[in-house]
């Protein structure tokens, strides 16, 4: 066993980990944020996308170890300091870029790392910078338009699919 320490959405965290904990173990078992979720263990879903050190990160990738001394960002620490939810948040609620939401919270995680490397990207840019992530039930199109909206751009145009 090892400890390890970090800060997670801000807070100072640390626990004891085996050599073989991932980040995702840790965040979920021992911090009890389980908004980062295991969709696949192989680092092909996406559903386990965190914030490290401002970059995005499948955290099924990467061992607890690993994140010593890092800043994690994870889905509960994205909102609002009064709560509210954030610009993208808002954008996946307000352009129904989410069905069962199991995919959403490292959607949502993606999306803010590339709206904050690229703050105007076009549909061919979203689609290609969320190709790590895997969504089951929308069929990307709404997704797609709830980065753009968040990014600011003019969605009227775009059809329903």
């Amino acid at each position: 066993m090892a400890q390890v320490s970090m800060t997670v959405n801000g807070k100072a965290a640390s626990g004891d980990v085996e050599g073989r904990t991932l980040l995702v173990q840790f965040l979920r078992e021992n911090l009890h944020l389980t908004g980062t979720h295991v969709g696949c263990d192989t680092s092909q879903c996406g559903a386990c996308v965190v914030h490290v050190n401002g970059q995005a990160v499948k955290a099924c990738t990467m061992l607890a170890a690993e994140a010593e001394g890092a800043e994690i960002r994870t889905i509960e620490g994205m909102a609002n300091a009064d709560g509210s939810l954030n610009t993208v948040q808002q954008a996946f609620q307000d352009h129904h870029g989410l069905q069962c939401g199991f995919c959403t919270p490292g959607m949502v995680m993606s999306a803010s790392a590339l709206l904050a490397e690229n703050p105007n990207p076009t549909e061919a840019e979203i689609r290609a910078y969320l190709e790590g992530n895997i969504c089951r039930c929308t069929g990307y199109h709404n997704i797609v338009k709830a980065i753009m909206a968040a990014a600011g751009q003019d969605v009227s145009k775009i059809a329903a699919e």
